[in-house]
Order: C-alpha cells, then structure tokens, then sequence
C-alpha cells in the first residue's frame, strides 16, 4: 500500500501555503485520498483471522499485521505528508480532524502488532517444538517451558494481559497437542502394530495431554502464591474439555492394549499349550482375542471427537463385556484342572463354588449387557451372547462332572474310614533302642474330615449328598471332640516320655509296657464306629496321669543325685592358706600341710555326699519295684548308670583342680615362701628344690587319691563293696582310684604341673648363681690367707684397700632386694644376704687383728729402739 504524494508544488512557508486557495484544495483531496486508503487498510487488517487452528497461524498473523502497519506508518513520517499535514492545519481544515482520528487508528494498531510481534516471537519456538517436533517427547519437554513463557507474557506484555487475548491463544495451543496426538494414534493400524510398542505410543500421549492441564494448573497455582500478578481465571471448558476427553479416550485404549498383552497373550501362550496338551483350542482362543479389536479397528466415526462420545462409550462397554466374557473363559480354562480355592474350602465343593462365582460374574454382566438394547442387537452383542452360554454349559458340566466323582468316591471310601483304629503307630530313630523310638498317632484320616467338609458345603450348594456321608456329619462335633482328646492325651504322653533319657526309659520299662496295654485297644480294636471311646480317652488319661506321678518322683531323686554330684564336683580340693602379716607367707611345709588339712575335711564332706546317694537309689527301687534292697535286677542298668555318672564327677572333679592348681603355679601371685641360704660351699633353697619338688609330686598324688575314698558298689547294685582280705595282712577296697587315676587327662595334667614346677626351681636357682660372686668370703680360708699376709708385712695402705673392699661388699649385699616373686614361690633373701656381710665383717675383724698385731709389733720394736738410744747417750 503507497501513499499518493500531492503534485502541486509545496516549496515556500507553511503560513503562506496556508492562504492560497489553490493549494488547499489540492491538498484536501490528497488528504481525503489518504484518509480512504488508510482507513480501508486498517478494515482489511482488522478483518483478517488466523490462517489455521494451531498457535503458529496467530503468530503469523501478528506477524503479516505488524509488516503492513509498519509500511503505511512508515510513509506518514515522509517529510511531504508531514508538511501537507502541518499546512492544513494552519489552514483550519475540515478534512484535518478526520485525517488525524485515522492516523491515530493507524498508530493504535501498529504498536499493538509491533508489541504482539516482540511478545509471541518468545513462545515461537516452543510453538514450533510444539508442531513440527518430532516425537512425544519433545512436546513433553516443550509444555512446562512454553507454560512458563506464557506467563511472562502475561506479566509484561500491554495486550496478552487479558482473557479476551490469552484463553484463544491457549484455546489454540491445546489444538495444537490434540492433533498432535490425533495423528499419531490412528486405530486402523493401531493394533497391528507391535504390542508393547503400541502401549508405549498411548502412554505417551495420553501423558502429553495430561502435561498441558497439569502445567497450566501449576502456573496457575504459582501466580496465586505470588500475590503480585493478576490470575489466570480462564474458562476451563474451552481449554480442557477436549484435551480431557482426549486423554480418557486414550486411557481405554491402553486399557484395552493392557487386556490383550497382559491378560491374554501372555496367558495363552507356549507354556499353555504345553500343560493343556491342547494347543488347537489355545490357538482358537488367540483368534478370539485378536476379534475383540475389531469393532474399534472398523470404526465410521471419529473417536477422539467428542460428538462421538455416545458412539465410543457403547464400543468401550461392547468390548469391555465381551473381554468379560472372554476373561472368564480364559481363567475357566486356565485353572480347571487345580482351580483357586476359597480359604477353608473343600476341594471338590470349593472348585464348584468357583465355577459358580465365575458364572455368576459372566451373568451379571450379561444382564448389564441386556439392558442396553443397542449392544444386544449388534453382531458383536449376539456373539458374546453365545459365547456366555458356550461357557455357562460348560461350567454346569465341570460341576455335575466334580459332583459325581465326589459322590461315587465318598460311598466307596467313607465305610472303609470308619473302620480305621483309633491309633496307629510310628518309628522315628533307627534303630529303634528305646521305647522312645514309638510314636502314637490319633488314626483320624484327613480325607474322613475332608468328606465331613465336602459334605456340608455340597449340601450348601443343593446338592443330595450320601445318607452315610450326612450322618458322619452331623457327628463332626463328636469326631472333634473325640480327636481332640485322644490328641491332647498323646501330647500329655509324648512331652512325658520326651523327659525320659535311656537309663530312666530302660527303669520304667514294666510301666511303659503296662501304659501300652491300655492303648491296645485303640491301637488294635477300636475304631470310629465304636460307642466306646470316652471311655479309652478317660482310662488311658488316668493311665498316663499315673505313670507321669511315677517320673515326677524319679525325677526329684534324680535332681537330688544331680545335686550332690555337683557339689562334689565344684569341691575346690586346693585351698591355700591366707598370708599371715600382710607380705608374710606360709612357708613351704606349711603350705602343703593346710592344702592336706583342708583337703581331708572336704573330702569327708564329699564322701557323706556320695554315701546318700545309695539311699536315693534305694528311694527309686522302692517306687519302681516296690522292694528297698539296693540291689534290684530291674534296677541293674539304672544303678549303672548313675555308677558311670559318679566316675565322670570325680574325673571332672581332678581333672579341674588340677587344672585350677596348674594355673596358680604360673600366675605371679606368690602363695607360700622359702629361704636362700649358704650352704658352704653352695646356695640353696631352704627347703631345697628337691624337696619343694617331692611336696608338690605328693599335693598331687594326694589330689588324685581323694578318688579313693569313694569305694565302688557291687556289681548290679548301689551297695558299697566290703574290704577284700586277699591275705592276713592285706585288704584291698575296691574304689574309683583306679579308674580316674589312669585318665590320660588327667596325668597329662600332672605331668604339666611337675614340668612347671621344675621350669620355676631352676629359675630359681639360676637367680642365686648371681650371688656366687661373692663366693670368695666363703671359700677361702682366713688363717692361711692371714698368715700369708703377716708373712708380706705389707704397709698400711695394703691394709686399707682390703678393708675398703670387705666394707664395699657388705654396703652393697644390703642394696639388693631381699624378696624375689617368682610364680607361685616368694623368695626370701634376706638369711642369705645376712650371711654374706657376716662373712664381709669376718674379713674385716681378721684383717683388723692382724693390723693391730703389726702395729704393735713395730710399736715395741721402735720403742726398744728409743730406749737402746737413750741409755747410750747417758753412758
């Protein structure tokens, strides 16, 4: 569109143009020509709409809007139009006022378009993402970004800050995602294609349509949250009404794709065919389901429109009754040979209660199906008509076929149940040593409370059951009662034998056997149809009730015996003495001496212990064999037994305080002392190691004899054995000694204890070879060396250096420690210590004498010498 320019010439001033008739009326007919052309463009501008349904087609019409607004307002800035402008004003024409309203229009429109131009190049290429992207994804992306650039548009922008702008372009924008999803969801082809892939396809844009309503209300809900913008209050219809009948309508078919994969294809497939042994008929039911997509393959109507959603809603309710039908027929099929049960559910009435839950499932949807009668009278509707009543004959068919069997095999095997004993018996050690081996059973059958179930449940189910079959079950009470007890007697009888070990199973022998007679019955005699067994359950109670009286008491004696056994046993046979004064110990002798003392009086404690013992057992005999003799023959193994149990206590008993005693010897806690002494020419221990060594060999001898005093009994009683004269002078007492004395652990034990022992004497001994530097005090004798020395007449100063010696020796015997701890031995080097400066100051009085002597000779030698030179100066 171009502006005409005036012709007449416009050089000179406005003012003097203004006053020349000729000009302004060339001028007036040019404005009038201006003001038609502009006006007419603004109407056609104004005029035009979209060319298209998407968002893109408005832009472009913001787009071609602005280019041709900006040409015309372009050519008004021109300095001609400019001046014929400013002349007719200074003219005061008429034509001014209506030319100057357009130009203003013409302004209006163009900033309009230029500043809608600037705002929706923004969104454009999301837009563009939008339409022309290529997959699902892309528009997922695109929504939140998009939705968030039309808000800024909505803050900022001067015209798309209105309702009347904003709900066209969003109304657009959501075209745009539902013929996105239009063209790629196409049900001709949509079930030809791959299963799974096809399910992923109507995800994902069932997901698409759903971002555009979820986005919007999230930006919605944070405009509010600000406070500052004005809110989104659009009219929700025109947004989502397609969109969200879109996404329901993409929600059936991936139910639909969910049915067939899911439910059918991955049902009916190789491992099927393989159970069934029928692989035609699973081949025919694969055509079956592939049928169900036809009716929505073959539509003549648009689904996704939503003046077809009356059409759609009768095809979703046609497919959903015939996958009904279909998925009864399938799980019908599938399960028929182990059918689901109900919990405590029968087999067989429980498989018919299934079939009829099944039944009833496909007749109520039948009866749905009736009462519309556009299904009913469809193709589609009359063939899952017959499919319903294919399987309802069927399914009559399973049941009459499950009842017969049942009814059959009830008349045949109840009788035969009936006639079961009332107990039967088991093994459970191999082999067998002990009556413990036996185990009673109540010889209820399961399968004879199975009928009792089917029973009741068939009649449920109105069916005639057996006259045998009703009678047993009316007598379920009777039975339960019945197995109840016999159970809880078992139970009572099992926990008690459990309690038993052998050596008091083999004692209890006679009244285990008497106890078995009272069951015989039950296990040999008595069965179901008998009228007597209330009368076994209370005889056999009463029976056990006796014998478990007998074990209590057996078991007391029995805790007694344990009882003594174990203070015998825990008897600490190695007491030591307490120190006296604080560091003072016991001496060697001493020692040995308590540990005997105190050893004889616990081991006559022990032995008053071990005497009573014989008058438990005697206790035992009596309530076992009524006889108090101590030597029962049904009570030989028993005394055996505990015989044996005694010999275990007394091993224990050394085995441990030999150990305890082993330990004291290599702790460092000293438990009695010995004395160092000169012994010239020698150190030794006083006592001497040899001795210590003898003490110890004896503590342990005497720890291992305390066994001889628990004499043995007769063989095949709990009597003591006498004293056996072998000759006048010699008895022999047959006692535990010599069993537990030849224990390999507990000469191993000894033999340590000796090693240890010896290990510590000669460290002991090694410690005072220290004190053999010394030993020249001792081993030389003083006389000779004496004489020797007067013989030297050695000078004083010879003197001083052996005193400075001798003195030095006895200083540094008094530095040494005069206690040395080693193990279980304290030390004591006090006696040798003070021999040592004895022999020290014995050197020095020696040395002392002959000093003096020396001296005094020399003394009187000088003072001869004094008196001869006297006398001769006088003479």
């Amino acid at each position: 569109i171009k502006l005409e320019m005036p012709t007449i010439n416009l050089d000179g001033e406005v003012t003097v143009l203004a006053t020349v008739p000729e000009v302004i009326e060339a001028l007036e007919s040019c404005a009038m020509t201006w003001q038609k052309l502009i006006s007419t463009a603004l109407e056609e501008q104004l005029k035009k709409v979209p060319q298209g349904n998407g968002p893109l087609a408005e832009v472009d019409l913001w787009r071609e809007r602005n280019n041709t607004l900006s040409a015309l307002t372009e050519q008004t800035k021109l300095p001609d139009v400019q001046k014929v402008l400013e002349i007719l004003q200074e003219a005061e024409s008429e034509h001014i006022g209506d030319l100057q309203i357009v130009l203003s229009d013409l302004r209006k429109c163009h900033m309009e378009a230029l500043d809608n131009v600037k705002f929706l190049s923004t969104l454009e290429r999301h837009l563009k993402n939008l339409t022309y992207g290529t997959g699902f994804n892309v528009v997922l992306d695109t929504i939140p970004s998009l939705m968030n650039a039309l808000r800024m548009v909505w803050i900022i922008s001067r015209h798309y800050n209105k309702d009347e702008r904003m709900v066209p372009l969003m109304e657009r924008i959501a075209w745009e995602i539902s013929a996105r999803v239009y063209k790629v969801v196409d049900l001709h082809t949509l079930f030809k294609e791959h299963r799974a892939g096809a399910k992923k396809k109507i995800a994902e844009a069932k997901s698409t349509l759903e971002q555009w309503k979820k986005c919007y209300f999230a930006v919605r809900a944070e405009i509010e949250a600000s406070g500052r913008e004005q809110h989104w209050e659009f009219d929700r219809k025109r947004l989502f009404e397609k969109t969200d009948y879109m996404t329901s309508v993409c929600q059936d078919l991936y139910d639909i794709l969910q049915v067939i994969i899911e439910e059918f294809y991955n049902i009916f497939g190789p491992e099927l065919k393989t159970v069934t042994g029928d692989p035609k008929r699973i081949d025919d039911l694969l055509r079956a389901v592939k049928g169900l997509t036809s009716p929505v393959e073959e539509l003549t109507f648009d689904p996704f429109s939503i003046k077809s959603a009356h059409d759609w809603k009768l095809i979703m309710e046609e497919f959903k009754e015939e996958v009904s039908v279909e998925n009864v027929k399938q799980i019908f099929v599938q399960n028929l040979k182990d059918p689901p049960l109900y919990k405590n559910h029968p087999p067989v009435a429980g498989a018919i209660y299934w079939s009829r839950a099944l039944f009833y499932r496909i007749k109520h949807t039948i009866i749905r199906f009736q009462e519309v009668e556009e299904l009913l009278a469809s193709e589609r509707g009359k063939e899952v008509k017959q499919i319903y009543l294919q399987v309802a004959k069927r399914m009559k068919e399973y049941e009459d076929q499950k009842y017969n069997q049942w009814r059959d095999g009830t008349e045949q095997t109840l009788p035969l149940l009936l006639k079961n004993t009332l107990l039967t018996s088991s093994v459970t050690e191999e082999p067998v040593t002990t009556k413990k081996g036996v185990r009673f059973i109540v010889n209820f059958s399961p399968m004879l409370h199975e009928i009792i179930v089917e029973t009741k449940y068939m009649e449920q189910l109105g069916f005639p059951v057996p006259e045998i079959a009703r009678y047993v079950a009316l007598q379920e009470d009777k039975y339960l009662r019945y197995t109840n007890g016999l159970k809880n007697m078992l139970d009572r009888y099992h926990r008690l034998m459990g309690t038993l070990n052998e050596a008091e199973t083999k004692l209890l022998d006679d009244h285990i056997q008497e106890l078995w007679r009272v069951f015989k019955s039950g296990h040999r005699r008595l069965n179901w149809n008998s009228l007597g067994i209330g009368d076994f359950i209370v005889r056999c109670t009463q029976a056990i009730r006796k014998f478990e009286s007998l074990v209590h008491q057996i078991h007391n004696n029995s805790e007694d015996i344990s009882n003594k056994l174990l203070f015998i046993e825990s008897t600490n046979l190695f007491k030591f003495p307490l120190s006296k004064n604080g560091d003072e110990l016991p001496k060697a002798k001493e020692f040995f001496e308590y540990l005997k003392c105190e050893r004889a009086k616990d081991v006559a404690h022990m032995v008053r212990k071990y005497t009573a013992i014989s008058q438990l057992l005697i206790k035992v005999e009596g309530r076992v064999a009524n006889t108090n003799s101590g030597k029962s023959p049904k009570l030989t193994s028993y005394y055996a037994y505990w015989e044996n149990r005694i010999y275990q206590v007394l091993t224990q008993l050394i085995v441990k305080n030999l150990q305890a005693f082993n330990a004291a010897i290599l702790a460092n806690v000293p438990l009695f002392q010995t004395e160092a002494i000169l012994s010239v020419p020698e150190i030794i221990l006083q006592p001497n190691a040899s001795e210590i060594d003898k003490m110890t060999v004896q503590c342990i001898r005497d720890c291992v004899e305390v066994t001889k005093h628990f004499v043995r009994w007769m063989h095949g009683t709990c009597i003591e054995c006498p004293p056996q004269h072998i000759r006048e002078d010699e008895v022999i007492t047959f006692s535990f000694y010599s069993d537990v004395s030849q224990n390999p652990l507990i000469i191993e034990q000894a033999i340590l204890i000796t090693q240890n022992v010896h290990k510590l004497l000669a460290s002991l001994s090694k410690y005072l070879n220290q004190w053999k530097r010394y030993h020249l005090l001792w081993k030389l004798d003083k006389g000779i060396v004496m004489e020797r020395l007067a013989a030297e007449k050695p000078a004083c100063i010879t003197f001083d250096e052996e005193l400075q010696f001798y003195m030095k020796v006895a200083q540094e015997v008094t530095q040494q420690p005069l206690i040395k701890d080693e193990q279980f031995i304290r030390l004591q080097l006090a006696p040798l210590a003070y021999t040592v400066q004895e022999n020290a100051r014995g050197w020095m009085i020696s040395l002392g004498k002959l000093l003096n002597e020396s001296a005094r000779e020399e003394l009187f030698s000088l003072q001869e010498e004094i008196q001869v030179g006297v006398f001769s100066s006088c003479c």
